[in-house]
């Protein structure tokens, strides 16, 4: 697609800011309300072993329990997304499936901003998952949901080989989601692209942590506050899982953030809108920051909420409205 011609870059505007009421899903999330444990068992027989009841009475499953989020995570999928084959190896995260939902439901909106209002469906869109992992989560949703093709990539050989094996397993999937695996852990979109390669949105779920130990005392102090840490039983490290890659790098959040906002700028061109989850608050400032030296020309701030957790989504473009306008209309219509 031809691009304008380059210009001197202004600095950052103030930041468009939204959020939710306290653990309020986007309108279009499916998984509103309660969980219908009948139905989902039904989709999953399985997912009956791991059915407990909570101590007010109703259904629900051991989140403490690796096995059962793992289960549960499959009925979810095959309930409300059609995906019938899905496995990660252990040890590997199993992210919690609404909030990820919640994420391209955003993205989805930020699309259709820059294309009156309509938020643009099928294979003419294409989105970078960077950090795809073994899970494949969100080319799963974004798939079903809006249709869009799916590019996944991830630093882990085994990770995208469980990847590949979940688009093999579902033959919906085929031809939309294809995986690329990052040759240098250094990089994060650099070496990626191919020349007059255009994505329309990337994503992404930086690791939170510095490190290992951080990761494990992120997770005790997690269980503590939900009145879990019981002397008597052995609980897991991490009921959801994951990896180094997944889970800590040097430097942390921030320091991916300032690599993900400097990398941003160089493949500009290419992408329309970036975008990544912020775990900790403090980081989003940093990160305006960053991308105000970076020359992005518009950042937008997107709260999430699932439960009591709360996150934010930020996104970033080194294009204008009128040139977003363009884009939209050369590529989605």
């Amino acid at each position: 697609m031809p691009q304008p011609p380059k210009r001197p870059r202004k600095p950052t505007p103030a930041a468009v800011k939204t959020a939710p009421s306290k653990g309020e899903l986007h309108p279009r999330n499916r998984h509103q309300g309660r969980y219908d444990f009948p139905a989902l068992i039904k989709a999953s027989p399985e997912l009956g072993d791991f059915v407990i009841s909570n101590p007010y009475g109703k259904p629900s499953i051991d989140f403490a329990n690796p096995a059962a989020v793992k289960v549960f995570n499959r009925a979810l999928l095959a309930q409300y997304y059609g995906i019938r084959h899905w496995d990660i190896p252990d040890g590997y995260l199993c992210p919690p499936i609404p909030g990820r939902a919640d994420y391209l439901h955003n993205l989805a909106d930020l699309l259709a901003s820059d294309n009156d209002g309509q938020i643009p469906h099928g294979e003419k869109v294409r989105a970078l998952d960077i950090g795809v992992g073994a899970n494949c989560i969100y080319p799963l949703i974004g798939r079903c949901e809006y249709g869009w093709q799916f590019m996944g990539t991830d630093i882990a050989s085994e990770a995208l080989a469980s990847a590949r094996a979940i688009v093999a397993a579902n033959p919906q999937l085929a031809g939309g989601v294809e995986l690329r695996q990052q040759a240098n852990a250094e990089h994060i979109f650099l070496g990626l692209l191919q020349a007059q390669e255009y994505v329309d949105l990337s994503l992404c779920n930086p690791p939170f942590h510095s490190s290992a130990a951080e990761a494990t005392s992120g997770s005790t102090r997690k269980w503590r506050n939900l009145g879990k840490l019981d002397p008597k039983r052995k609980l897991p490290v991490l009921n959801f899982g994951g990896q180094a890659a997944e889970l800590w790098c040097p430097g942390g959040e921030a320091a991916f953030l300032k690599r993900m906002a400097s990398e941003s700028a160089q493949v500009a061109e290419q992408v329309l809108w970036f975008s990544s989850l912020v775990s900790k608050g403090s980081n989003v400032e940093l990160l305006q920051g960053w991308l105000a030296k970076a020359g992005a020309i518009e950042v937008r701030i997107l709260g999430m909420s699932q439960g009591q957790k709360q996150s934010r989504l930020v996104a970033w473009t080194f294009k204008n409205a009128e040139e977003r306008s363009t884009w939209s209309k050369s590529r989605w219509r």
